[in-house]
C-alpha cells in the first residue's frame, strides 16, 4: 500500500531533525555546510531542499534548541553558525537513548539514527539500541506472503524480480545481523571493562517498502 504523501512528508522532516541536531553535535556549521553533510547521509533517498532545511533550522531556533551566530563572510554578505544549546545536545541524547518504534523498524531512520549514536556515551545504552534492531531483524519477515500469511522465500518465488529483491534482501539482512551482533557484544566489553575500572577506582560508571531489510524469510 503506498503511504499517504502527509506520511512520508513527517518521515523526512523526523530524519531531517534528527540530521541536523546530530552534525550541530559534532560542532557548529553555517548552513551550506550543514547541507552538504545531510546530503551525504540521506540525500540518496530524500533530496534535501533549502525550502525543507531552512524552515527546519527556523523551528529548531524557536525550540530553543540550536541559535545563529553571526559571522564576517567574504563578501558584503555576513554567514550564520549554527550551534546547538545546551538544550538542543540534551535533546539529540534524548532521541538517541530513546528512538521511536519506527526509528528502530525503518532501516533508513534507523541508519540516519546509528549516524550519532556515538553521542550517547553509555555503551550500555548504545547496545539497548541495536538490540532492539536485532530483534526486529530476527523476527520473520518477506516482501510477499502466500495464501496462509506465511512469508514468501526466494526458493519459492517464481518471479524472477521478486525473487531478486528477497536475494537482496536476505543478503543485506543477513550482514546487519552479523555487524549488531558483533557491535553488541563489542559494547558488553566495554561496558564490564569500565564498570571493572570504576569498581577499582571507588568512582561510580558513568547506532520491507519502508526501508526494511529483515527478509529473513527470503
Amino acid at each position: 500500500m503506498a503511504r499517504a504523501p502527509g506520511a512520508l512528508r513527517r518521515k523526512g522532516f523526523i530524519v531531517l531533525t534528527l540530521a541536523i541536531l546530530g552534525f550541530l553535535y559534532d560542532r557548529p556549521l553555517h548552513g551550506y555546510e550543514l547541507k552538504s553533510r545531510i546530503t551525504g547521509l540521506t540525500g540518496h533517498v530524500r533530496p534535501v531542499s533549502d525550502g525543507a532545511l531552512y524552515p527546519a533550522i527556523t523551528r529548531l531556533e524557536k525550540a530553543g534548541l540550536l541559535h545563529r551566530r553571526t559571522e564576517p563572510g567574504s563578501g558584503a554578505v555576513p554567514r550564520q553558525t549554527l550551534e546547538l544549546t545546551a538544550a538542543g545536545r540534551a535533546e539529540l541524547r534524548r532521541r538517541l537513548g530513546d528512538p521511536e518504534q519506527a526509528e528502530i523498524t525503518d532501516q533508513i531512520r534507523f541508519f540516519a539514527l546509528a549516524a550519532f549514536l556515538h553521542h550517547l556515551a553509555d555503551p550500555a545504552r548504545q547496545a539497548a539500541v541495536l538490540r532492539r534492531r536485532l530483534d526486529f531483524l530476527e523476527a520473520p519477515s518477506s516482501f510477499f506472503y502466500d495464501g496462509q500469511g506465511r512469508p514468501v522465500t526466494a526458493e519459492r518465488e517464481p518471479n524472477p524480480f521478486r525473487r531478486g529483491m528477497l536475494l537482496v534482501a536476505r543478503a543485506s539482512g543477513a550482514a546487519e545481523r552479523a555487524w549488531l551482533a558483533e557491535t553488541i557484544a563489542q559494547l558488553a566489553g566495554a561496558g564490564a571493562a569500565g564498570a571493572g575500572d570504576a569498581g577499582g577506582s571507588g568512582t561510580s560508571g558513568g547506532p520491507g517498502a519502508s526501508g526494511d531489510t529483515r527478509a529473513s524469510g527470503a
